[in-house]
């Protein structure tokens, strides 16, 4: 591999560092209006009246906008029905868009916005979701407030814990946790002559919110065209929540027929948009003598707030990971997520996994603690391995890097030294280290099977480059570094003769979402498939040219050889310009299916994914008993990938989604006062600056997957995910103090010391 494999530079790091970069708040358009939100103050509450008439009047505001001016349907089509785009009679969360203002500037639009006349009547907010389930609880969805209910059943747990010699049961709970992404969300839509409307924006998904354009103006799919802008992250925030953003955008532009941009403010993005799911789990493990698992099962509870949206998928791949990365013949899982009067809860990096994983990894580091073993031999004497069936019963059949994750991070952490000298010590400041192991399925699963595809357009031009297309975005993870050298390896050209395109609608078709850690896997297959066509056109003339069969051609770095001796060469850029000359097409769409996958929902048994990464993290940790401080001194993660495309790619994502982690475990937590968000800015939600990083140790490994591009498998989202328990179950070894609830502040842990002293 003369590309694939290599450690490059990012594709796209010169015009960001630069600031040359185009974001959706760098665009303008001839005419362009400023919109801004009217939004609820109330948790909930009915809508008496609202007067968005009263502000046309001020200087600069154009026109107005309320549920009755939206020309299609007023809801958001996602997974289930009933997410507004403007609240029509009631309001469920405080921060709910009412109403739009659209003026000539931005801060026309949002003084308007802020003097519009709403008049409530206040309704009691349901904001535990414990009490979402009990009888009687205000019917915020359906009779039980429940977007969704998931299970696993495999074999027979009571008799599991019949036969176990001992038994762990415990309650954890995990908070809201905000994206902090560094671009708010924005959108500009922009009418066209045609009666159709193009929409540029932030985000992950454009086909979502192609559909949903297209539902809320009543138009044909085809007038409406999804151009993804420049996107300064987004983490899971980005997939549906454009849909709104767009939606507002394109309401007051086809009111106006001008072009209309929306940016959200930060307090507005952070009071209004969604957060990762808050979870109450119930887990209970049992085992045998020599720590052999013999039954799991576990309970969670899952804040859903007031609209669905992904809730249902978040809570499934919650469900298929909630017996963590072991083999155990027993095991039973419930799984709710509920209505709240709280901002909705959506996609987030780890997709619901991360929360039940908290639980599941401080289990483990009980059970070891109780049987007097060590916490890293627990984990290796039952993990899954090639051959074991999972909770689901899925068989493992290749790219089970588990094994050998633990071994990598054990050595370069120099785990055993530090175990057994640490957490003994008596001063106030002790020293502890501590372990998990995860595994994350990639792609999509078997609940969302028609998902599973994407498509991909390459063509290479007369001077030897190439341009592709894909229906997936680059939101900063680095895709497009990684499906370039994926492209230059397929054709034999350099790094610098590939580029992409924006992502727009109408250029590939419906690939997907880009979540679940699938960028690569199916963007990385349709392009080898887009590519292998143009290739047996361009080769085929580069063998005329070099005088041998096409079977006895190699590409690399721009050039053709004859054979593997390499004695007769000619440029790709000769090859292309004699195909032009001949009319020979070099343009393809390339398309890729994932392997198939099954599931069955009553006993929550099935192929879930196609493949699965592991992770194994250990944290050193450094525990001020005086304050109640812990620091993360270092972390090492190992993580299976597959095949590393882009190894300095890879390394980077593992240190991003670390200290995300590390914000998870530690600091991050969205806070409430009678529903309403009292922390709605970064000087108050607390993530991980540069100061407060660990030492951080990427370790890839890889166990290569026949079906990924090249062996790579996806991956991105589970660096966050292992974090949390590693570092609880390190701060139980320096100090004896297992605390089961997220972020482990000083409070928390203060708190412990004081309940442990009784």
């Amino acid at each position: 591999m003369s590309v694939v494999g290599q450690r490059v530079p990012r594709v796209d790091a010169r015009e960001k560092v630069t600031g040359e970069a185009r974001f959706v708040d760098d665009l303008a358009f001839p005419g362009m209006l400023y919109a801004a939100v009217v939004r609820s103050t109330e948790p909930r509450a009915r809508i008496l009246s609202m007067d968005l008439e009263s502000v046309l009047s001020l200087p600069g505001v154009v026109a107005v906008a309320g549920p009755d001016d939206i020309p299609g349907g007023n809801n958001i089509p996602l997974i289930l029905p009933g997410h507004p785009l403007l609240a029509p009679g009631e309001t469920n969360f405080c921060g709910q868009a009412l109403g739009l203002v659209g003026a000539e500037t931005r801060e026309a639009a949002d003084l308007a916005a802020g003097l519009v006349r709403v008049e409530y009547e206040p309704r009691t907010p349901l904001l535990d979701p414990l009490d979402a389930r009990l009888p009687g609880a205000p019917g915020l969805y359906g009779e039980d407030n429940t977007f969704g209910h998931h299970v696993v059943r495999r074999g027979d747990v009571e008799r599991g814990f019949r036969e176990a010699f001992l038994v762990v049961e415990n309650t954890y709970h995990t908070p809201a946790q905000e994206h902090a992404y560094l671009e708010p969300q924005g959108a500009i839509a922009v009418p066209t002559p045609d009666l159709g409307i193009v929409v540029y924006g932030s985000m992950q998904c454009p086909f979502y919110v192609q559909r949903a354009i297209a539902h809320i103006l009543g138009l044909p799919l085809g007038k409406v065209r999804i151009v993804q802008t420049t996107t300064g992250g987004a983490f899971g925030g980005k997939e549906d929540a454009p849909s709104e953003v767009g939606g507002q955008a394109a309401v007051l532009a086809w009111k106006t027929r001008r072009p209309v941009k929306l940016v959200y403010h930060r307090e507005e993005d952070m009071h209004s948009m969604s957060k990762r799911h808050p979870a109450h789990i119930r887990y209970k493990t049992g085992v045998k003598e020599d720590g052999t698992l013999v039954a799991v099962e576990v309970q969670m509870t899952y804040d859903g707030g007031a609209f669905g949206t992904l809730s249902p998928v978040v809570l499934w791949r919650a469900t298929v990971h909630a017996a963590g990365a072991y083999r155990c013949p027993n095991v039973r899982v419930d799984a709710w997520a509920v209505a709240t009067n709280k901002e909705p809860s959506g996609a987030f990096r780890g997709f619901g996994a991360p929360q039940v994983l908290f639980a599941a990894e401080s289990q483990m580091d009980e059970v070891a603690a109780k049987l007097g073993m060590d916490p890293l031999a627990l984990r290796k004497h039952n993990i899954l391995r090639t051959g074991d069936e999972t909770a689901t019963g899925q068989k493992l059949r290749s790219s089970v890097g588990s094994l050998q994750t633990i071994r990598e991070a054990s050595r370069a952490s120099d785990y055993r030294t530090k175990r057994a000298r640490w957490g003994k010590d008596r001063g106030p400041v002790r020293k502890g280290i501590g372990v998990s192991t995860i595994n994350y399925g990639a792609g999509l699963g078997g609940l969302s099977p028609y998902l599973t595809r994407a498509g991909a357009f390459v063509q290479v031009h007369a001077d030897g480059s190439a341009l592709y297309a894909v229906g997936t975005t680059e939101m900063g993870q680095g895709m497009h570094t990684v499906l370039a050298q994926i492209v230059a390896e397929e054709l034999g050209l350099r790094l610098d003769q590939v580029t992409a395109t924006e992502t727009d609608t109408s250029r590939v078709p419906d690939s997907g979402p880009t979540v679940a850690s699938r960028a690569t896997i199916m963007s990385g297959n349709a392009l080898r498939d887009a590519c292998a066509r143009v290739r047996k056109n361009l080769w085929g003339v580069g063998a005329s040219i070099l005088g041998v069969p096409l079977h006895d051609v190699l590409g690399e770095g721009g050039v053709l050889y004859a054979g593997q001796k390499q004695d007769k060469s000619v440029a790709v850029e000769d090859v292309a310009r004699e195909c032009i000359s001949r009319r020979v097409h070099l343009a393809a769409q390339g398309w890729f299916r994932a392997p198939k996958t099954s599931w069955d929902p009553k006993r929550g048994q099935g192929d879930a994914y196609m493949v699965y990464a592991w992770a194994t993290n250990i944290a050193e940790v450094e525990v001020d008993l005086e304050t109640g401080v812990v620091r993360l001194v270092r972390l090492t993660a190992a993580h299976d990938v597959g095949r590393a495309i882009n190894p300095v790619g890879v390394e980077g994502q593992i240190e991003g989604g670390s200290l995300q982690g590390v914000g998870y475990a530690l600091t991050e937590e969205v806070l409430r006062k009678d529903g309403r968000i009292i922390n709605p800015d970064f000087s108050t939600y607390i993530i991980p600056t540069p100061s407060d990083a660990p030492e951080i140790t990427p370790v890839i490994v890889e166990s290569r997957f026949s079906k990924g591009p090249h062996g790579a498998k996806g991956f991105a989202e589970q660096p966050l995910m292992g974090v949390a328990p590693a570092v609880a179950n390190a701060v139980y070894h320096a100090t004896g103090l297992r605390i089961r609830e997220l972020p482990l502040t000083p409070e928390r842990l203060k708190k412990e010391m004081e309940r442990s002293k009784r």
